[in-house]
């Protein structure tokens, strides 16, 4: 299992978001920096194609711990909810390709 935890004292906005996530989860100098590049660099961790620096081994998950989630939903709603729906269709296109849920938010 691995285990992050996403630093949400940090994020107030989507650039914030994006730059935390960057550094968090290796993204490539030329990620997106939206949730489209977000789902795609998240969708192949058990890949080694360089969208991450993380890389799940057969059956291993990816544990994002977000701290103050009451918080970080205050401060920052819309993105908070778009980290929610977004990892919930990450985790849809594992299914769809035959494998389980990788990613797992504990809220704390």
């Amino acid at each position: 299992m691995t285990h992050l935890t996403l630093p949400t004292q940090r994020i107030s906005d989507w650039p914030s978001f994006h730059d935390e996530c960057a550094k968090l989860f290796g993204f490539p100098e030329f990620y997106g920096r939206n949730m489209d590049a977000w789902i795609d660099c998240l969708t192949y961790l058990q890949d080694d194609d360089g969208m991450s620096t993380i890389k799940l081994t057969e059956n291993e998950d990816l544990f994002i711990h977000v701290p103050q989630f009451t918080n970080f939903f205050s401060a920052a709603t819309e993105v908070c909810t778009g980290l929610l729906e977004c990892t919930a269709f990450v985790n849809q296109r594992y299914i769809e390709a035959g494998e389980k849920a990788r990613i797992v938010l504990v809220l704390e």
